[in-house]
């Protein structure tokens, strides 16, 4: 009996220290969202991408203490947050940290580089009241808050005075620089780097530091080609063109000559074409290295390079546009 009272007595206590540790959780009607109190400076430099910047936040409070998940956002002024960057998420700190390089490449993804662009960034906050039982999270937003933002783009040479703004990049920022640029045979021309405020000439046949321009014999589009650390470069003619039965030349050169858009990475072209059939090659000849059209497996989506068909179209007026920088190769035929 004295066991049993014991055991009783000891259940009892442990009953009522649950009762004692029951909380009661009551979330208020208006929970006080997140806000971003200040941002970084964001005049974003590749010489200081290993820096931290803070986005400075208070948490979310539902009127207890909870348990949240905060989104760094950001998206183009006025945009409203549709097809947003989501830039980083942090489940202890509404106050955000990011390296200068991190949110210079997630921002890439969509804005221009080296120019200023008005972005709206905000706080988000994902809210478990009830984590494992099926409940829906509740999110509350800060307010926007607006800045003017600077991203720099890959490491570049910059041709100065060859009449437009062009840049040549260094997709690996290895010191090795390519790009396509059209060029003037009466506008001799540097290239410059503009973070190093280093510029590179011609010094007979090895770029230089502080080098004579380089000069053309032809108007046309080049292929530039530039190696900062072993001082060497080609400056090489690379005039794409559309020629076949269906354009205005037929197959005789010279071609239909496209030019570059490095924006988006392709040829293009306005053209007026006829029923018959084109293809794409280089420089008026069918030995560079560009022979482009179709056949047995491959269309105008995935183009082959070789002795390949020629690609059939109806008449219209069209912007043709030539893709090439990556495989697979493809075209596109918009009636305008």
């Amino acid at each position: 009996m004295k066991k049993l009272i014991f055991y009783i007595t000891i259940l009892g206590l442990l009953l009522n220290s649950c009762k004692k540790d029951e909380t009661k959780v009551v979330i208020l009607t208006n929970p006080t969202p997140p806000t971003l109190v200040s941002l970084p400076d964001l005049t974003l430099q590749r010489a200081h991408g290993l820096d931290t910047l803070v986005f400075v936040g208070t948490a979310v409070d539902p009127g207890f203490k909870a348990s949240a998940t905060y989104f760094l956002e950001a998206c183009a002024s006025g945009n409203n947050f549709k097809d947003s960057l989501q830039v980083l998420s942090s489940n202890q700190d509404a106050s955000l940290k990011i390296t200068v390089l991190s949110l210079n490449g997630i921002l890439l993804q969509k804005f221009n580089a080296d120019v200023a662009s008005a972005i709206d960034f905000r706080i988000r906050s994902v809210l478990s009241i009830d984590a494992g039982t099926g409940a829906v999270p509740k999110i509350y937003a800060s307010d926007p808050v607006s800045a003017s933002v600077t991203i720099f783009g890959l490491p570049r040479l910059d041709l100065i005075n060859s009449g437009i703004t062009q840049k040549v990049e260094s997709a690996f920022g290895d010191e090795k620089y390519i790009g396509y640029v059209k060029l003037d045979a009466t506008k001799p021309f540097t290239l410059k780097d503009p973070d190093a405020n280093i510029t590179y000439g011609v010094n007979g046949t090895n770029l230089a530091v502080n080098g004579a321009a380089f000069t053309v014999a032809a108007n046309g589009w080049y292929q530039v080609k530039a190696d900062t650390k072993a001082l060497t470069f080609t400056v090489l003619p690379y005039n794409i063109g559309l020629i076949g039965d269906a354009t205005p030349n037929g197959w005789n050169a010279p071609d239909s000559k496209m030019a570059y858009d490095a924006k988006t990475g392709s040829w293009f072209i306005s053209v007026v074409l006829i029923n018959g059939t084109c293809k794409f090659r280089v420089n008026d000849a069918w030995d560079q290295g560009i022979n482009l059209g179709i056949g047995t497996g491959y269309s105008i989506d995935n183009l082959f390079n070789g002795a390949s068909s020629n690609i059939p179209v109806t008449a219209g007026n069209y912007t043709v546009r030539l893709y090439i920088n990556n495989p697979p190769f493809r075209c596109t035929f918009t009636l305008n």
